[in-house]
């Protein structure tokens, strides 16, 4: 049986007011609908410790490995949640991301969750033509989105929405994810039609 893993993204995830939460409710119930003997995990981003890629941080303590120099008790804590965040996430096949649009990407805490994931002999893996996704696996994402405003009306706005691109980028590209699916909702429109799989 597949896994199916919730992150949301949400900064105000207590809020169900937000469009981004009404979207993780309507596919909680339609998901509880198709697969009613199956259980969604959920995580909140801004509840929960995400270590950054600083020198103080991930950056240093990868710097100390490859040096194999002894981390810290503090550094050994903070590897120790990078792990667990990384098997959480090899170990889900479906991928659901709750959030909204912020400044026409994704929100820090999700930027900081793709620094822990997105790592090579992990994820993904260098080659002498480039690097290929080592989640290849029937991986799907999905991510649910609501913005303020519409972003497809071939404006001026619309180069500027980075975080479906991003995302889909990251997933598909260099993750190998076999495959990726938007699901938007604004203060003017809602696209709830989608296919859960």
């Amino acid at each position: 049986m597949m896994k199916t893993l919730i992150i949301n993204a949400q900064p105000d995830f207590r809020n169900d007011a937000h469009y981004s939460m009404k979207l993780q409710q309507a596919f909680l119930q339609k998901f509880k609908t198709e697969f009613p003997d199956q259980t969604v995990d959920l995580i909140n981003l801004y509840n929960m410790e995400i270590p950054q890629l600083t020198t103080e941080q991930l950056l240093g303590i990868w710097e100390k490995q490859a040096a194999h120099i002894t981390l810290s008790e503090e550094e050994n804590r903070i590897f120790q949640i990078n792990q667990n965040l990384i098997h959480q996430f090899k170990e889900h096949h479906r991928i659901v991301i709750v959030s909204p649009l912020h400044n026409f990407n994704v929100t820090s805490k999700m930027k900081d969750y793709i620094d822990n994931v997105l790592v090579a002999h992990e994820t993904f893996k260098y080659t002498a033509t480039g690097s290929v996704g080592l989640m290849t696996d029937d991986y799907k994402v999905m991510l649910l989105q609501a913005s303020g405003s519409i972003y497809t009306n071939n404006d001026r706005y619309t180069p500027l929405e980075f975080s479906r691109m991003y995302l889909q980028g990251i997933f598909e590209n260099l993750m190998g994810f076999y495959k990726s699916q938007i699901v938007k909702s604004s203060a003017t429109v809602s696209t709830y039609s989608y296919k859960l799989v």
